[in-house]
Formats: structure tokens, C-alpha cells, sequence
């Protein structure tokens, strides 16, 4: 039987870790509301040339979106760093921040400045702008469209599983992973990996002012280094951020004392710290990796993505 003595005891270390959830409680209230404060506060800046990074998979999220559009009306903007390390993405995707980057050229100057990878929909982010910069060893190109899906009749047959569907139409969820594509599915398939691709042409043709007959001739899917894509008049300049300034000055006429603020998506007051611990743990063990390609795993549909993997 507890004494009344225990029982005292265990109400006063009750009360102690109330009183400690209570004030962990308190403190991420106040950081949150100092968030949104400094969140709200920093909108509001001087004259200055904004830097955006595109990095990882492109797959138009909203707050990307969001943020590409806010630079476009920020009156204080006057002139944009893109800043690109991204592999790629879906071609939905890569087509709409294409969209947003474009607008906001229509009203103030953009240098892409890409970085490791600018390949795929990362390059397609780069035409949108008036001028694109890349290191000498720059991974670009991949001027091409893929549709992959798993296949795994042989191993359902193996397990003895049999998948029955009833459908609407012979092509209703075609390709199928339950069963060997066949020749309709695959020339369907192949029509929509085409139409994504003279898209994807068009674009390299029309910003890159070639004919489309080189532009054939670069599309077969090959990267470049940023030394080769030069040469074939993928790009424009090798360099970085002071090349990328330069030519703001001389061809845009935006003054080199301008200072250059990095733009990033807002934050979602909603959202837990549990997706920034797991990404910080992920990269404290070296296991970014794990993380996109998981990501890259979940992609669906037409892709504009370089990997040596696709």
C-alpha cells in the first residue's frame, strides 16, 4: 500500500513535469510567433537584387509558386540571381515554375546561375531567363522526356498472385505493372513521351534562338558540361554570381552596389519541426541521398529528370 509520504512525492514530480511541458510550451509559442514576425518583417526590404535557389526535384509545389510570384511584385526587385542545382523534375511541374520565372522576366532582368546539376527541368527552369551562367563543369542538357513504371508480372507469377481488373477501356491504366505492355500501350505511351518532348524542343529552340534542326541534334538526351553547352549555345557565359552581376550592370543597367537577399518560400506556421529534424538527421549520418531518392521514387508521370539511374 503507497504511503502518504510517497504519495506527495510523486504529486510534486508530477507538478514538475507539468510545470517543465508547460514552459517548452510557452518558449515554441513565443518562437513561433517570433517566426511569423520576422516572417512578415522581412518582406519589407530596400532596393536590392533578389536571390532564388531551385534546388532538388522540380515538382511545382505551391510555395515555390508562391514565392516565384511574390518576387514578381516586389517593387524592390530589381533584378534575380536563380540560382539552379536540380536534376529535374515532372515535366507538369518544371512547364509551371518555367511559367512564373518567365513572368518575372517580363517585368525585371533574370541571370540563371546554375550550379552541380542543371539538367532536364532544371534546365528548362534556366530558359525562362534573359541570360544563363553555368561552371565550366556544370551538369546540363538531358534535352528529353522519360515515362518509366514498374513491370512485375513475372514476380506475381512466381508468388502465384493473379491481378483480374475490369475496365472501361482497353487503355484505362495503361501501361499496367501487373502484365507485359503491349504494342497499343506502348505506342500510346510513346505518343505522350513524344508530345512532351517537341514541347520541351520548342522551348530550347524559341529561348536559345536555334533552328530546330540543331536543336534535334542536341536532344538526345546527353548532358553537357558547362564548357560543351557553351560551345553548342545552350548557354551563355561560363561563370557565377559575378558574371551574372556583370551583366545585370552593363546589358540591365542594375547597379552593382545593389545588394543581393536571398528570397525563400514561406513558412508554414502549421507545420511541426518534424520534417527539418528528419532532414538535418539524414544529412548529420550522410544519408541525404536516401531522402531523394525516396522523393524520386514517388514521382509520377511524364519526367524531365537526369540521373544516371534513368
Amino acid at each position: 500500500m503507497i504511503s502518504e509520504a510517497e504519495l506527495i512525492v510523486d504529486r510534486r514530480k508530477l507538478r514538475r513535469k507539468l510545470t517543465l511541458w508547460r514552459i517548452l510550451a510557452v518558449l515554441l509559442a513565443i518562437a513561433a510567433i517570433a517566426a511569423l514576425v520576422w516572417e512578415a518583417g522581412g518582406r519589407k526590404r530596400a532596393d536590392h537584387v533578389a536571390r532564388i535557389s531551385i534546388s532538388g526535384l522540380i515538382t511545382g509545389d505551391q510555395k515555390t509558386l508562391d514565392l516565384l510570384k511574390e518576387v514578381r511584385d516586389a517593387n524592390q526587385v530589381k533584378g534575380v540571381l536563380l540560382r539552379i542545382d536540380s536534376p529535374g523534375g515532372t515535366t507538369a511541374g518544371s512547364e509551371a515554375v518555367y511559367e512564373e520565372v518567365l513572368a518575372i522576366a517580363a517585368k525585371k532582368p533574370v541571370v540563371a546561375v546554375m550550379d552541380t546539376v542543371a539538367a532536364s527541368g532544371g534546365y528548362i527552369t534556366a530558359l525562362a531567363a534573359d541570360r544563363i551562367v553555368a561552371r565550366g563543369n556544370t551538369i546540363t542538357g538531358s534535352i528529353g522526356v522519360i515515362f518509366s513504371f514498374p513491370e512485375v508480372s513475372r514476380l506475381l507469377d512466381m508468388v502465384g498472385v493473379r491481378m483480374e481488373e475490369l475496365k472501361s477501356g482497353d487503355m484505362k491504366a495503361e501501361p499496367s505493372p501487373y502484365r507485359p505492355v503491349s504494342e497499343k500501350a506502348r505506342a500510346v505511351s510513346m505518343e505522350m513521351v513524344d508530345d512532351g518532348f517537341q514541347w520541351f524542343m520548342g522551348l530550347v529552340a524559341e529561348r536559345r534562338g536555334l533552328p530546330m534542326e540543331r536543336v534535334r541534334e542536341l536532344s538526345d538526351g546527353r548532358v553537357y558540361t558547362g564548357r560543351q553547352a557553351v560551345k553548342v549555345d545552350l548557354i551563355d557565359e561560363i561563370g557565377g554570381e559575378a558574371e551574372a552581376r556583370s551583366w545585370l550592370l552593363a546589358e540591365k543597367s542594375v547597379p552593382a552596389t545593389l545588394p543581393v537577399e536571398d528570397w525563400e518560400p514561406r513558412r508554414d506556421p502549421g507545420a511541426t519541426g518534424l520534417g527539418f529534424a528528419s532532414g538535418w538527421a539524414l544529412r548529420a549520418l550522410g544519408l541525404e541521398g536516401f531522402q531523394e531518392a525516396a522523393e524520386r521514387a514517388q514521382l509520377d508521370g511524364l519526367l524531365v529528370l537526369w540521373h544516371p539511374a534513368q
